[in-house]
């Protein structure tokens, strides 16, 4: 599987377009070019008919075509075969393990948000009790990028919204002067606003200075 995505991928793209897309992306990883329909395309062809035979095929091939990627593209293709419907059964707290490594190593908002908000936080929903202790540690983790992962974890979950938890998260994060932090928490606000925006504005309020201009703007962008 990892070598037919690689060739596909080889024999894709278009060279203006991924110099355009390192660019923007501020990549130090190539890209081979291609438009995110396209590479959508590509790989529900490939994929059709991707049946791991067990948790460490279906991890292997995740760690081999993340681990090794000398492409953009075939990091997001990593991701497609996490989310794939094959592994269904092994998106459980076992797996935070496997996320926990992409989202270290991937360690930019592009690779990061789908993880958290599409992986992470797909097992948050299905195990809650075991998945919650796991993102409370990483909302106070050294690293940065797992920290924005608690954050966003439960974007779109709508009333399933752990209170606690989202609030957790942001107050171990509110002091932190980081860009990706202080836009992560406005982010999650604002989604949640969408869902009960006296909850939000009041915690905007409680908040008060200690929220950054940026988080307090995008909190409150709909209300």
């Amino acid at each position: 599987m990892i070598e037919a995505i690689r060739a596909a991928l080889t024999a894709a793209g278009d060279h203006e377009r991924a110099a355009a897309q390192q660019a923007y992306m501020k990549s130090a990883m190539p890209y081979r070019g291609l438009s995110s329909p396209e590479l959508k395309q590509l790989l529900r062809t490939l994929l059709a008919d991707y049946a791991p035979a067990d948790r460490a095929t279906w991890e292997a091939d995740v760690r081999g075509l993340w681990d090794d990627a000398t492409w953009r593209e075939e990091r997001y293709a990593a991701i497609a075969l996490a989310r794939h419907r094959a592994a269904r059964d092994w998106q459980d707290v076992e797996t935070l393990g496997l996320y926990r490594h992409l989202v270290v190593t991937g360690a930019w908002w592009d690779l990061v948000d789908v993880i958290a908000s599409h992986l992470v936080g797909g097992v948050l929903v299905r195990f809650p009790e075991a998945t919650t202790p796991v993102l409370r540690a990483w909302a106070v983790d050294d690293d940065l990028w797992l920290r924005r992962t608690a954050v966003l974890a439960q974007l779109g979950r709508a009333a399933e919204t752990d209170l606690d938890l989202l609030r957790f998260a942001i107050e171990a994060n509110v002091g932190d002067t980081s860009f990706w932090l202080r836009k992560a928490i406005g982010w999650a606000l604002r989604q949640y606003a969408r869902t009960d925006p006296g909850w939000v504005r009041a915690e905007v309020d409680r908040l008060g200075d200690r929220l950054s201009g940026l988080s307090r703007r995008e909190a409150l962008k709909h209300l």
